[in-house]
């Protein structure tokens, strides 16, 4: 369906088509229309499929029939900063022909310059829910006018310990609102979460619930937790990948084994909650520009990364949370592009990748690598509560030969990130759509 025929306003049409965009995703042809007409809205989509212009173009639709004085009237909640920024970002270029003010707030930065930004007047509100909570306690933000409240990847805000803060924040807002759920995962918790704060809500799918992207080409490697590293070195230098994104459980694991990949002669860096949000923004820029090949990254990453043509995903540890997993590889393969996506799995993984496989539904052939074949015994049970895991033990290369083709099923999903209080993802979309 083409943007042109939604009935979205003549300044938006303009900024969708600089942007490169003529084409609407199946889940913007759907939602623009309903969210356009008042309705509370449920919407679960694919990652990488285009949610956020889902809901931003209809609320600045909104919005720009709304001049006058300038009030908060939309409140954006995000579970991650990098998510909060990508955003923003998307709601001021699909915006530039109007007067809508925008703001992201987010914590590990300096609260001060945020206040100076709400003491100006902002129409729309990008925040994640302990930097907002900090500032309603402070009295620097008004919520009174609020009319659209959008829980943007509602499940990962329950997944990092938010549910208290979303609770009050909604209490603080006006009941006459329209409120709108977005979400690549629908679970119990989130169905509980809209039957509460949503009234008589559309609900909008577009896929299976917790299906990934046919254009990834999933895979699973059996290995030797200790020999992780040694193989994830060996195939990125064979197979010559340039631009890789690997996933772990822990932040410690992360810093190591970007230190482990530096030793093999990889340029690495590690982006997780610990780290300072220069030094995220400054590693995933420098991962987008190729001057970084690989980018270890912990779960807080797979809500908050919109990568262009990002063509490799590694699970180096498989993830406690099999729906994590749809995210994780979901930073491949965005918009109908190609990707890879490996996952490492050591023996005591093996319960953890089975559970993944029931909960995605798809096949995932199964493969061994010659001279890293796995020693260690296959355990149902183990790695499901607060399995940590490491880079290899080895330096170097590694020897690793010829492929062989083991058992054929499989699926994957990513892993719990900390209790972090904001951070961000992404959205992408080819050169005909919207992100």
């Amino acid at each position: 369906m083409q943007f042109d025929t939604l009935g979205l306003r003549a300044e938006l049409l303009r900024a969708v088509g600089e942007q490169g965009y003529t084409e609407a995703t199946p889940v913007q042809a759907k939602a623009i229309p309903v969210v356009m007409a008042g309705n509370d809205v449920m919407a679960s989509a694919q990652t990488g499929t285009g949610k956020t212009a889902a809901f931003t173009l209809p609320l600045l639709h909104k919005l720009g029939s709304q001049q006058g004085e300038r009030k908060l009237r939309a409140l954006i909640l995000t579970p991650t900063r990098e998510l909060a920024a990508q955003v923003h970002q998307n709601l001021r270029d699909y915006g530039r022909h109007l007067s809508v003010r925008s703001a992201e707030i987010y914590g590990g930065v300096n609260i001060n310059p945020q206040i100076t930004k709400l003491k100006r007047g902002v129409d729309v509100l990008i925040a994640t829910p302990g930097r907002l909570m900090d500032h309603m306690e402070r009295g620097t933000v008004d919520l009174r006018n609020i009319d659209t409240l959008i829980l943007d990847e509602a499940d990962r805000m329950l997944d990092m310990g938010f549910r208290p803060a979303i609770d009050r924040i909604v209490r603080s807002l006006p009941k006459q609102r329209q409120t709108l759920l977005f979400s690549a995962t629908f679970s119990k918790e989130i169905t509980t979460l809209a039957h509460q704060f949503l009234k008589n809500p559309v609900r909008i799918e577009t896929a299976a619930p917790n299906s990934t992207v046919e254009a990834i080409a999933q895979k699973a490697i059996t290995v030797d937790q200790a020999k992780k590293r040694e193989l994830l070195s060996w195939m990125i230098g064979s197979e010559n990948w340039q631009q890789v994104l690997v996933f772990t459980r822990t932040k410690h694991g992360a810093n190591r084994l970007a230190k482990q990949l530096e030793g093999d002669g990889l340029t690495s860096a590690a982006i997780h909650g610990n780290k300072s949000q220069g030094a995220r923004t400054k590693a995933l820029t420098e991962f987008k520009k190729n001057k970084i090949r690989v980018l270890v990254a912990t779960d807080v990453a797979a809500r908050g990364l919109d990568i262009d043509h990002l063509p490799h995903v590694v699970n180096f540890e498989i993830p406690n949370v099999p729906e994590d997993y749809v995210h994780r590889i979901g930073r491949t393969g965005r918009a109908g592009r190609e990707g890879v996506a490996v996952s490492l799995v050591c023996g005591a993984e093996h319960g953890l990748f089975e559970d993944i496989r029931k909960l995605v539904k798809v096949p995932i052939p199964t493969e061994v690598i010659n001279g890293y074949e796995p020693t260690e015994p296959l355990s149902r049970d183990a790695g499901k509560t607060n399995q940590r895991g490491g880079g290899g033990q080895k330096r170097g290369g590694g020897g690793g030969g010829q492929r062989r083709s083991a058992s054929g099923n499989g699926n994957n999903r990513g892993g719990r990130s900390s209790n972090e209080r904001g951070r961000g993802r992404g959205r992408g979309q080819s050169s005909r759509r919207a992100a």
